[in-house]
């Protein structure tokens, strides 16, 4: 599987956020699918030993949208709607896959879905998401020029 692209900050896959979690993706082109695996530190619990909600949220927003990155890594969108269903609590300290795809794609929206899974493959939760095309004024107001050169795959 090829490795996709990951910044500098983001919370997720940022690799200078020093409270971020260091994600990795990677193109499954076999299942047409994006997959990775995180283990979510009890520091970000709601319950003890329940990953927060938000947190979950976050980890399906990020993977779904990726969904659209593996044809081309600088088809940056972003999330207008997302909407998650919590099957069973997700745990902290257990190795999680979060796996994403596309539902249908077009030039300037597309709809993405993706699931949380323990080990034996259950689904802990699930989303549906539309993600958009920003328009040009977002990357000048989110610095991405300056950014882009950050976006890149990483060597482990």
């Amino acid at each position: 599987m090829e490795k996709q692209p990951s910044s500098r900050t983001c919370f997720l896959c940022g690799r200078e956020n020093d409270k971020g979690l260091k994600m990795t993706w990677y193109n499954d082109r076999e299942k047409n699918q994006v997959i990775a695996t995180v283990v979510v530190p009890e520091y970000l619990n709601s319950y003890p030993g329940v990953a927060h909600g938000g947190i979950v949220s976050t980890l399906l927003d990020e993977t779904s949208g990726r969904a659209i990155l593996m044809d081309d890594p600088d088809n940056l969108f972003v999330t207008a709607r997302l909407e998650v269903r919590y099957r069973i609590p997700t745990p902290t300290q257990t190795p999680l896959t979060v796996v994403g795809w596309t539902v249908k794609g077009k030039k300037n929206y597309a709809r993405v879905a993706a699931e949380v899974r323990l080990p034996d493959g259950t689904v802990t939760a699930e989303a549906t998401a539309l993600v958009v095309r920003p328009p040009a004024e977002f990357y000048n107001a989110c610095n991405w020029q300056k950014e882009k050169g950050f976006w890149r795959v990483y060597e482990d």
